[in-house]
């Protein structure tokens, strides 16, 4: 099979950083991409501002491609979605060339002539993972290895508590009154002088809220409600100055401001049953009257196409397993997590690897770091270099936050809620209610 090239699904950041590494290895890269451009998926959220600086958003392997062609990496500064792509993932897709493949939706993925029952030779035959392209056309493509970064952007968690859309909830998407989304202060229209209401209590939902408010300040009589499943604890706001990464922790210190100052009223331990139009209803019967629901509760891989393969996932998270116990938010916060590589990563299908945000699964704490470094050592142990693969060559930022997941909704709960302990209940005051009435 070494006439083959190595699938990569997905040409977003971790996606055109393996065809890097892929290249620089002597190995041959097909990255397929569904969309129409390079990093399609963060074309969708380009307004919002990465709390990663510019070093920690390019890859060395590609950076290293990129130099003959006269690029000059940015070095300082925190840019958007669409600068990212911009000034880098464009670039880089431009420079792989033929490489990558757009339009080319990949619907399975199996072993030639086996399918998932059939030990007797698997591991000798090539993959074949079958394309859909643009127009409808279908295909067969061969390869000698899959690296699976097709991401999580496609696949939102819905709003409803129990992990299933609330009902009314796809009614009100396709009304156009739910979205997964953070918003864009260029559409501000869509919120000026209106009631949105935000569900979620992580990074997007704090880029939500501070969207947002950014928007009510220029448009007076623009209403925001934050609806949180949980208490108000020392986790709530993620770790402020005590993150290593200063503009994450200033996404949460921004939204907390918000909170106190009033222009945000957050709602606790509101766990979404149904969504009527534009009002969101929870378990306890509490009802919030709005014009516009932003879900932001985060995202799942889909591994539909992944049928036919041999996985190892966490029951929990649907992440590899070696690597799930290491990012449970249950557990761990998202700096205290480890740099994983292609032993975490290998599944007993050989050769095929999930990388990037796919690999965490239903997990919140991914990092373009972390799958920079996944796909340098996943290619290295692909072409034979076992020691490279097995070094580590990122040590990851703490957030700050102790304690995990921490107590659910009680504030009095003495469980513990991660590695440190129980998340602490806060003792500021802000803008809260708990109170079974309707907000209109």
């Amino acid at each position: 099979m070494t006439d083959l090239p190595v699938a990569v699904i997905g040409a977003g950041p971790q996606g055109l950083a393996a065809a890097a590494h892929l290249l620089e290895r002597g190995l041959t890269p097909l990255v397929l991409e569904q969309g129409h451009e390079p990093a399609a998926a963060v074309a969708d959220w380009g307004h919002v501002r990465l709390f990663s600086a510019w070093p920690e958003l390019i890859d060395k392997a590609a950076a290293r491609l990129l130099e003959p062609t006269g690029y000059v990496a940015p070095e300082k500064g925190y840019p958007t979605g669409a600068q990212w792509r911009e000034d880098y993932l464009v670039p880089l897709a431009e420079a792989l060339g033929d490489h990558v493949r757009y339009g080319a939706t990949v619907t399975g993925v199996s072993r030639k002539g086996r399918d998932r029952l059939v030990d007797a030779g698997r591991a000798e035959q090539p993959f074949v993972l079958h394309v859909t392209g643009a127009d409808g056309s279908e295909e067969r493509i061969e390869a000698r290895a899959v690296i699976d970064a097709s991401g999580t952007w496609r696949r939102p968690n819905p709003a409803g508590a129990d992990g299933l859309p609330a009902l009314g909830e796809r009614a009100a998407h396709a009304a156009g009154t739910v979205t997964y989304a953070v918003p864009d202060r260029a559409d501000a229209a869509t919120y000026a002088g209106k009631h949105t209401v935000v569900i979620g209590a992580g990074d997007s939902a704090f880029n939500a809220v501070n969207e947002l408010t950014a928007i009510a300040k220029e448009h007076p009589g623009t209403k925001i409600t934050w609806a949180i499943r949980r208490a108000v604890s020392t986790n709530t706001f993620g770790g402020g100055e005590a993150d290593e990464l200063p503009e994450r922790g200033a996404l949460g210190v921004r939204a907390k401001k918000a909170v106190q100052d009033g222009s945000v009223e957050l709602v606790t331990g509101f766990r979404t049953e149904r969504i009527d139009g534009a009002t969101v209803i929870a378990e306890d019967g509490r009802a919030i009257e709005a014009d516009q629901v932003v879900v932001l509760t985060g995202y799942r891989p889909d591994l539909g196409f992944l049928s036919e393969m041999r996985l190892d996932l966490d029951p929990t998270l649907e992440a590899p397993r070696n690597i799930a116990v290491q990012i449970d938010p249950n557990i761990h916060s998202c700096g205290s997590v480890s740099a994983t590589g292609a032993k975490d990563l290998a599944q007993p299908e050989p050769d095929l690897y999930l990388v990037g945000m796919k690999s965490y699964g239903r997990a919140p704490t991914f990092l373009a770091m972390t799958g920079y470094e996944q796909v340098r050592s996943v290619v290295a142990e692909l072409a034979g270099d076992h020691d490279a693969a097995a070094r580590v060559e990122l040590e990851l930022p703490d957030t700050g936050v102790c304690g995990g997941a921490g107590v659910f909704d009680d504030p009095d709960s003495t469980k513990s809620g991660g590695c440190c302990g129980p998340a602490a209940p806060s003792e500021e005051l802000f803008t809260i209610s708990r109170a079974p009435i309707t907000l209109s």
